[in-house]
């Protein structure tokens, strides 16, 4: 079932709050929240995310129905890369270096950011680049 575009972009904001946090205070208990929600969100979907159930219940009733719809599998993705990043970052705060949760954190920010304000999701066109290779491989193989 199709998900509503605007769901993964009101949880990209969020993430890039928490995660601009993150790096303004180095919290690393801010970042397992953060880590949590990703692994949330690829396990069962960005709809049974955290950001994605408050989306539901209490954003979407206030702005009316979705307009714009968009297959679940890439936004799932996506959320399977920021628990990677987010999982280097938690590393990198709580066990060091500390360079890689500094790193690690800023690449998922930007991420995030990029969904949120301009609708660019690098995971979800990661997932597309992933698929086409996999269907040409595939076409060679056959």
């Amino acid at each position: 079932m199709d998900i509503d575009v605007r769901g993964p972009r009101f949880g990209a904001a969020l993430t890039a709050a928490v995660l601009a946090v993150v790096l303004i205070t180095g919290s690393a208990w801010l970042l397992a929240w953060q880590t949590l929600a990703f692994a949330l969100g690829a396990a069962g979907g960005v709809n049974r995310s955290p950001y994605g159930l408050l989306f539901r219940r209490a954003v979407r009733p206030r702005i009316g129905p979705p307009t714009a719809f968009e297959a679940p599998e890439p936004p799932r993705f996506a959320q399977a890369v920021g628990l990677v990043f987010a999982g280097l970052g938690l590393v990198g705060y709580t066990l060091g270096p500390s360079w890689l949760g500094l790193l690690a954190t800023g690449a998922a920010l930007a991420a995030a950011f990029l969904n949120a304000v301009f609708g660019y999701c690098l995971g979800c066109e990661l997932f597309l680049l992933l698929r086409r290779i996999g269907v040409r491989a595939e076409r060679r193989g056959a």
